[in-house]
Parts: structure tokens; sequence; C-alpha cells
């Protein structure tokens, strides 16, 4: 990397010195040896496999055979797996060019199957280069120690599968678990990884929850998914969005099937369901007391007339396994210790938050008492392959940064004030700078007249516009239309109504839409953001009807933030001589970039990349880039074309070229940075130099982590009042990655739970920022948030980023938006009607062209995703 510990400048200085306890453990001993890499091939005596059977399974196998050949063939040497082609061993046990074969007679659910394990040598790991690179010594990269960090973490893991379920490097007890809804149960676990310190080997150790699959009966669950206690009551009623929420469910599931005419229990993988109940979809069958004449038959005759087993849900569809077999769904029962992958609805979601809400303390607790537990250091194992660790969690210097003032408008009492607390209130504030004034604009409630009344919301709107006045923004029509529907009408055609009540003046346009929604459904708030951003060009403010009922002027002054932003006002910024000093009075453009994948399944869906822009001196007003790219794809194509867009937005607004570019890009995992920064480095160069020849301004390039486990947890009474640690804890020593410029940043309050750091990496600096510089500018423009009166856990051009792309694949893939069309002949909308990516990408295997997603001309500038 550009910068690496070695310097002087690596380190900060800033800021209040205290001890923290990371979530640690320090290795007192590591190898510092070969170990040995092999090929696993697992091949059935019927020959081998399309498809590599689950993790699970292929742990049982392998480890079935370690235990019969581990004192012969391997000679007593230990082994670790990865579940799929390689495995690793700490000492040779077979020959460099020899094959060692293992046969072995594998039994399971009562029938055996001969499996052939053959292990081939494939490289010698010598982890020694694993004090090289936390030295800092040699061009050694992260991908150069992942083969032994991969091993040791293989040994660890190794010991925790013997008492827990485990997925990658997570392991989860159901000793410690709640039912949700859905058919699901939330389970806590720990992740464990090793990770490479400055000069120091770590086992990093957290908590984790996870959702599983409730094993039992299936016909339970899916009652619980369709919320109905009682099968009959489906009989006739099935609807196709039914259909839809079970597939969704069951696809991948492995199941068991058993009743009294079948001889012990057929283990099946779903791959869908019928699409007719079993009383109506038939095959060709064979009856074997009639060989020779075949029979057209339902599933729910054939089952009585060959195992004489009348069907008490024949009206419900069956499951579809292996050779498009039909299985009736209350024969089924769910496999054991089986993770949820979809995503979890409002309800599950909600149980989720709370049950792995935990105070820092006993997050702290918890940990300690599974390294006591489980006492890794004693495992034979680990042992084995040189490991040897305390059950001691560490303690790292950290530093407290002071909290920047922030400034509000004239007429504020307190025009600028320093927070305390990372918090603050916008009693007697005005924003610093007040939007367009709202002019044309209605109120659109769906909800029912009697639910909402229109005296409640007109006296809403009236509360809304006296607080709005008194923070500084003006609306001049305090008298909006009110137009009502219901969430169940078309959305699109009522927004359109609403817009066509606004009384405009020639060649005026609307301006926002207030819609007041009757419940949290967020179908119905994707609709309305859909429909608002591809077809109506306007603005949106979503709110609940609860608050129309109540009118509540802290409430208000909420909404008239977002309402500011979105016509282009300034909340709140740091002072104009604060941001000049930390940089050095140059003209800087804020960048941001976040990337959204498909959920998982979801295989032709296009990824969206966000880039976001200042366009202001004070990094407090930010306009969006929106590019679609081919599925799962992290690297971001179209690069040079956003950033010369926001070269020049920046310039329209101030008047001046930016002599800085610090850019802020987050979702780029470890092993991708070098590779991402030196390709959107070269994209960055090439935009400045496509808007004027020459044209060099200073590059500051930071990769930022916010997915990680490390955790750090305040000692005595440093910690604020949830015991997390106060806005403006930096830790850059220590559990930080070996030659490079990182820190993590506590920049926010927390409000519950314990608070996860941001991970910052400085992956390029032409403006040779001092670590103390690039740390408090980082931590300071997380108090500029627009929309909060609170600092916020990520720099706001990535918060932002984040923001857009959330929201645009919400809106643009599920909502069916046509990308195809999307920068053709639509008007400078994001596409118009049509079908969603799918077919036309299936072509190609999803790997469709990327491009700049355009939207509405009325949005394009402006912050519409406030």
């Amino acid at each position: 990397m550009s910068i690496s510990h070695s310097s002087s400048l690596a380190f900060g200085k800033q800021g209040r010195v205290q001890k923290v306890v990371a979530n640690y453990i320090e290795f007192s001993q590591y190898p510092e040896c070969d170990i040995y890499q092999y090929d696993v091939t697992v091949r059935p005596e019927r020959g081998d496999f399309k498809k590599l059977p689950s993790p699970a399974y292929m742990r049982s196998v392998f480890d079935a055979a370690m235990r019969e050949f581990r004192q012969t063939k391997l000679q007593g040497i230990p082994m670790v797996y990865d579940l799929r082609k390689i495995a690793y061993a700490p000492k040779r046990v077979c020959g460099p060019k020899e094959v060692l074969e293992l046969e072995l007679d594998y039994s399971e659910d009562g029938r055996k199957i001969k499996y052939t394990i053959r292990l081939q040598e494939a490289a010698v790991v010598n982890t020694s280069i694993l004090t090289a690179f936390m030295e800092g010594k040699g061009n050694i990269s992260i991908g150069d120690i992942q083969a032994a960090v991969n091993a040791l973490d293989l040994a660890i893991g190794s010991v925790l599968h013997l008492e827990m379920v485990g997925f990658n490097r997570s392991f989860f007890t159901r000793a410690q678990s709640i039912t949700t809804a859905g058919g699901l149960e939330l389970w806590r676990g720990f992740s464990f990884s090793v990770r490479p310190g400055i000069g120091r080997l770590y086992l990093n150790v957290n908590t984790a929850v996870t959702a599983m699959y409730t094993p039992g009966s299936l016909l339970d669950s899916l009652m619980s998914i369709l919320g109905v206690n009682d099968p009959s009551k489906l009989r006739g009623r099935l609807s196709a969005q039914m259909l839809r929420e079970m597939g969704s469910f069951l696809r991948g599931l492995i199941m068991y099937m058993q009743h009294r005419g079948l001889q012990g229990k057929r283990k099946f993988t779903v791959r869908g369901t019928t699409t007719k109940a079993l009383d109506e979809e038939s095959f060709e069958w064979e009856d074997p007391e009639k060989p020779g004449s075949a029979v057209t038959v339902a599933v729910a005759q054939y089952y009585q007339r060959r195992y004489n087993f009348k069907l008490s849900y024949p009206f419900l569809p069956g499951l579809i396994g292996r050779s498009n077999s039909a299985f009736p769904i209350e024969f089924c029962t769910i496999a054991e210790n089986q993770r949820f992958k979809s995503h979890l609805d409002e309800r599950q979601t909600a149980d989720m938050v709370k049950f792995a809400c935990q105070k820092p303390a006993d997050n702290m607790r918890r940990i300690m008492d599974v390294l006591q537990q489980t006492n890794l250091g004693k495992s034979p194992v680990v042992q084995a392959f040189g490991l040897a660790l305390p059950n001691k969690l560490i303690e790292v210097e950290s530093r407290v940064l002071a909290p920047p003032n922030v400034t509000y408008g004239n007429a504020s009492r307190d025009m600028s004030f320093t927070p305390q607390g990372g918090a603050w209130n916008m009693r007697d504030k005005q924003v610093h700078t007040a939007g367009v004034p709202l002019n044309y604009w209605a109120v659109l409630v769906l909800a029912s007249r009697n639910y909402v009344s229109e005296s409640s919301v007109q006296n809403f709107v009236t509360t809304l516009v006296n607080t709005c006045a008194t923070t500084g923004y003006t609306i001049n029509d305090t008298r909006p239309p009110i137009v009502y529907s219901n969430a169940n009408a078309d959305v699109a055609q009522m927004m359109a109504q609403a817009c066509r009540s606004i009384k405009l003046r020639p060649n005026a346009a609307p301006q926002l839409l207030l819609v007041i929604l009757s419940s949290t459904n967020t179908q119905v708030y994707q609709s309305v953001k859909n429909y608002a951003y591809t077809k109506l060009g306007i603005h949106t403010q979503c709110m609940q009807s609860k608050h129309a009922q109540r009118p509540n002027m802290q409430y208000c002054a909420n909404l008239c933030l977002k309402i500011n932003a979105k016509m282009g006002g300034i909340n709140q910024s740091l002072t104009l001589s604060h941001m000049e000093e930390m940089l050095h009075k140059k003209p800087t453009l804020f960048m941001g970039c976040d990337v959204t994948h498909p959920a998982p399944g979801e295989q032709y869906k296009p990824s969206i990349a966000s880039v976001v822009g200042s366009t202001d001196l004070l990094g407090s007003r930010y306009v969006a880039t929106l590019i679609q790219l081919p599925s799962r794809q992290e690297m971001v194509d179209k690069m040079q074309e956003a950033f010369v867009r926001h070269l020049r937005l920046f310039f329209k607004s101030t008047r001046m070229k930016p002599q800085r570019i610090i850019f802020y890009r987050n979702g780029v995992s470890e092993s991708q940075f070098a590779q991402v920064r030196d390709r959107e480095l070269i994209e960055i160069q090439r935009a400045c130099a496509a808007v004027e020849k020459g044209y060099k301004p200073e590059i500051t390039f930071l990769a930022v982590l916010k997915r990680h486990n490390t955790r750090l947890f305040p000692i005595g009474r440093d910690g604020d009042r949830t015991g997390n640690l106060i806005p403006g804890t930096v830790v850059d020593k220590s559990v930080t990655m070996p030659g490079m410029v990182d820190f993590y940043l506590f920049a926010h309050a927390a409000i519950q739970g314990t608070s996860r750091p941001t991970h910052y990496y400085v992956l390029h600096d032409d403006a040779k920022f001092s670590a103390d510089e690039i740390q408090r500018l980082t931590y300071h423009l997380c108090y500029t948030y627009a929309i909060c009166t609170r600092s916020v856990s990520l720099v706001p051009p990535v918060y932002y980023a984040h923001r857009v792309a959330v929201r645009a694949r919400c809106h643009l893939v599920d909502m069916g938006c046509s990308f195809e069309e999307a920068s053709t002949e639509t008007g400078g909308y994001y596409g118009g009607a049509g079908t969603a990516i799918g077919r036309a990408a299936a072509t190609a295997g999803g790997a469709t062209a990327a491009k700049i997603i355009k939207i509405s001309s009325f949005l394009d500038e402006s912050q519409y995703f406030s």
C-alpha cells in the first residue's frame, strides 16, 4: 500500500489516551513452520458428484474417514477440512507426488454408501510468512498469507464443530435460542477468526445470532408462515402469493419423508412445489400388481393405491424433489441444523434485533464464558498445529478525539456550539440554509377517513408549517390539497391524482407529496418511492398515520430536516473556518461509493452501485449517480463517467475546481483492496483528465468496512450511559492491519446494544494527510449527516451512497422496473414500464452490461434520498 505503519505519521497522537478491551486473544505461540495443504476429492461408488452435497454432509463423511484411518493410514496426524476441496495437516501424510486413498463405508439413516476419499499434496504453506507480514517485512499482501490463516482458522473451527453447529467461521447452538414467526428460530453463537495485528497474531471472538429453520413438522411451519391454525382452512384458498411464500421458504431445504408404508426415512432436498394440489397433480404410473399397464393417477390417489394411505390434506401442493418426485407435505419433517439464508420479514427482523441486542458488558461476559467452556488451548488438534492461547482478552490503547463545532442558521440562539455525547436537539435553532420554499404540494392519505380524519390531517399540516417556520424553513401553501385513498388501491394512480389536485402556475411543477401511510407495510412504501422516482419526478415524504393523529413538534422538526434537504437546503454544517483549516483551504470534493447485490437466489438481477459527491465547500450537500452492474459484481464499471458528472456538478455549484478529492469506498473486502484501489484510482484520474487536460487534483482513497467482528469495550467508568465507548474513540494500534494506515472509529453514541466501530483504511493519499488529520476529518464529517441531530456511525458520503443503493434496489428491482431501457427513450427516468431484468439477462448468464441509471431531471441534482 502507498502508506505503511513504518511512517512516522502512521499513528495518531491527538486526543485523550485511555485503555480499552478488544475482543481479541493474543496467541502466546503460533507455528513458524510448514503446514501441508491437500486437495480433497470425495467420490461415491456410483460416480462423481454432479454437485457437492451440503457442507454439513461433507463434514460428516470426512470426519468419519478421519476417525477410521487416523491411527493407520494417517499415522496419527490430524487433518482439518474446509468442507469443499482443501484440507490441511501439520505434518506430511503422504509424499508430494503420491495419492492417498481412504475407502469408507459411510452409514446414514440405515443406508450404507461407499466413498473413496483421495488426498494429494497441493502446496506447502510456510507460516513464517505471517511473522514477516505482521512485522511489515517484504512486499507481502493479504492474499499471500491467506492459506496460512485458513489453516489456523480450520484448526480452531475443528474444535468448535464438536459442540456447535458451524457455518464458515461462525458457530451456533440451539441451547440458546428463541422461536420467531414463520417457522424459524433464532440461535445465539460466536464467530472465531485468526487475525494478524501489528507484530502479534490474534484470535478474534465475537457474539453472533442467526436464523434457523425450526426442525420437525413441515406442516406446522407452513401454517405459521401462512398465518392459519388449521390446514383445512386452506382448502381452495391457496393464492399465488401464498404459493410464492411457500416456495421461497422451502427451496433448497433438506427434508425427511416418512409414513407407515415406507421402510425407514427418505431424505431429499426440496426443488420447489407442485403447481396443483395433490388430488389434481397426476402422472403416469405402472401398478406393481398389474405390470405392463400404465395408468394416469393423481398423487393423492397413488399414495392410497400404493401404500393404502389416504392423505388428510390432498388439497395442498406437494414438494418436488430429485427426478421430479412429488412428496406430500403432511409426511415431511424438516431436518435439523439448517440455516435460513433468505430475507427476514418485519416481525422476524424485530425479533432478531431484540434478541441480538446486548449490553457491552453482557457481550464481553458471554465471550469470556465461551472461551472458558471451549478451552481451545487444550485441544490436541490446536496443539498439533503449534497454537497456544490463553483465555484472556487483550487491552489496547485508544484515544478520544474532541467533537467539532456545529453551526446552524444566523437566527439560532446558539449559532455555533459543540455537541456533547454525540447528540443534540433543534431547540432554539434554525437550519443553516433554507431550501426552496414549499409552494406546490399535496397530502396523500393512504388510510380511511374514519381512522385519520381530514381535520386531524389539516391540524398536523398546520403544526408542520408552524414548526418549519420556527426551524427556518418556509411553507407558503399552508392548506395543501388532501387526497384520500387506501393501501390496496392503485398507488401510482392515486399519486398522479394527488399531483393533479395541486393548483400550479404555468410552467410550475409539483414539489412534494406528503404521503401518510396506514402501516409500516414496506411494499406500499416501495410503490410510493418507485413511482415518484420513475414516473412523476417528484419528492415524497412518507410518514405513519399515528403521527398525524397526535401532532408533535419534535417529530415535525425531524420532517422539516428531511424536507429542507430535499428542497436544496443545508440543515447543519461544520464551520467554514474549521473546514478550511482541516483541508488546508483547498476546495475539496467528498465522494462515497457503495454496491448492493441481489439477495441469495436472485440469480439474474443486477447489482447496483451508487456514487455520491458533494456540491458545496462545506461537504454538506450531495447528489447521487446510480450504476447498473452485472449481477454480484463488486468492481464498479462506469466510474469514470460518474466522476466526470460529479466534478462538473461541484464546479457548477461552487465555480471552483476541486483541488482535492477524498473518496470513501464502502463494501470491499481486505483481499480486494489492491485490485479495487488500482482500478478505481485510474478511473478517477481519467475522469479528471477528461474534464481538463493536465488537471490532477490530490486524491485520497479510503476503504470503509462496517461488517467486521471487532468490538471494543470500555474499562471501568470510561464508557457512556449505555456502557459503550464514547463518540470520538479511535484505535489505530495493535489490532489494526500491518503494513497499512487504518483505524477503528466510534463516531456515534449508541442507543442500545453494543456499538460496532467503523474500520477505515487509507489506501492512497496524494494529500499526505497525517493520521491525526484524516482521523479528525472523518470523525467531524460524521456530524454533518443532514437528517438527524446526532453524529452517525458511518462517514456521510458512504452513508448516503448506501442509502441510495439500497433504495434503488428495492424500488427498481423488486418493483419490476426495466433496467434494460433505463438509459434509452425514457425521458430521463430510471426506466419505463416493462418487465424486470431476468430472461434478457439469462441469455448471457446474468452478465448484463454496466450502465448509468438516469433519474428524473426534476430530481437528478437534488438530495432526493434524504
